[in-house]
């Protein structure tokens, strides 16, 4: 029999919480291990949540008419689209929170939104408010148990992140637009954006001062234009990704010392795949992770097992999971981490048996279930 520590270790530390009906698991390193092989990707919540092609080329589309009318339609226009656009975030955040309280392989879930956090976007923007929704669907969730890179590829190609940091303004000052704009006007050069390129280095893959310079954003940044969605009329489908040879920077690029001669979008994506197999890489992501499920300055040891079980296993997450779970130290019954409000308001209401944030559509307000059994046990632990 489980001891009662590795129990609300598993629940809680790995888990979201007990719900009132759950058994405890009398293997709990096992039960966690099973969730890789039931885990569903697409659960039945999000069955009604639409793509964000079929997002942003709406949106796209809503713009493109009101392009040519009054500056009072295009306000109008542009109020109805933020509105849209805040109702359907609202309604996929509810839609997670529904995915979280129902879920069965609460570990895979937690992992979901620990990579959500690792690629983080900000829904400030109204097309990025439209489908921030759609990109954790879409470029996490899917790759959640698969390789790191690509995870990586998605989130970076999705327009939710392409928008976020403006690469869809990222234009090569040699590119095929560039010297067309230059024609029409020398005096406004196109130019490129490095917040992409800056984002990968520091945060989604090397992580910061390890080892990559300025230049090195610079040239990762060149390699990068191109990278952009399509249009409401024109090249590509609107609202989604869209290689655009016309904004890219021809020539080779050098980076960290590595010299990439690819043309095109292959150019960017083999420096992608480099940075995803990068050392630096293995120890950011074994760091984060260790972080997250451990403690704020996690055990050097553990760091060390899961870079390597990365570097092994050439990304695959599983295998990194596998090697937290194998770790001692993720096993000690210590209070070392504080959940965040959106852990706690979760396990708490799993721990109430609800499976609704939102009264139900006849207005009557689902009546919460008083914790019993292990739920009541383990509602408060690590």
């Amino acid at each position: 029999m489980a001891s009662p520590s590795d129990v609300a270790v598993a629940l809680n530390r790995f888990g979201l919480g007990a719900r009132p009906d759950d058994e405890a698991p009398a293997d709990p390193k096992s039960w966690l291990i099973a969730q890789f092989e039931s885990y569903d990707a697409t659960p039945a919540v999000f069955s009604g949540a639409q793509d964000s092609a079929t997002l942003g080329a709406g949106y796209a589309e809503a713009m493109l008419e009101a392009k040519d009318t009054d500056a009072a339609a295009k306000m109008a226009a542009r109020k109805a689209a933020r509105q849209k656009a805040q109702t359907l975030y609202r309604d996929e955040v509810d839609m997670r929170a529904r995915a979280a309280l129902e879920t069965s392989t609460p570990f895979v879930e937690r992992l979901v939104h620990f990579w959500s956090n690792h690629f983080a976007i900000s829904a400030e923007k109204p097309q990025v408010t439209l489908i921030a929704g759609a990109f954790e669907r879409e470029a996490i969730r899917p790759h959640v148990l698969g390789r790191f890179e690509d995870m990586l590829l998605a989130a970076e190609r999705h327009p939710a992140m392409l928008f976020y940091l403006d690469q869809v303004r990222s234009i090569g000052p040699n590119s095929k637009v560039a010297k067309r704009a230059a024609k029409r006007n020398a005096k406004r050069q196109p130019g490129i954006n490095e917040n992409l390129a800056r984002e990968i280095m520091e945060l989604h893959t090397l992580g910061a001062r390890s080892g990559y310079s300025q230049a090195d954003v610079t040239e990762f940044a060149l390699a990068l234009t191109g990278f952009s969605t399509g249009r409401a009329k024109g090249r590509g489908q609107a609202g989604a990704f869209t290689f655009r040879p016309g904004l890219h920077e021809p020539g080779q690029r050098t980076i960290m010392g590595q010299t990439y001669e690819q043309r095109g979008d292959k150019q960017a994506l083999a420096v992608l795949g480099d940075l995803a197999a990068a050392e630096a890489t293995a120890t950011h992501i074994a760091t984060k992770l260790a972080r997250h499920f451990i403690a704020d300055e996690p055990p050097a040891a553990v760091v060390t097992r899961l870079a390597e079980a990365f570097r092994r296993s050439k990304g695959n997450l599983v295998a990194v999971y596998r090697a937290l779970l194998d770790s001692p130290e993720a096993w000690q019954p210590a209070a070392a981490k504080f959940k965040t409000p959106w852990e706690w308001t979760i396990s708490a209401l799993r721990g109430l048996g609800r499976q609704r944030t939102r009264q139900a559509a006849s207005g009557a307000t689902a009546q919460p279930t008083r914790p019993t059994g292990m739920a009541a046990s383990f509602a408060g632990r690590l």
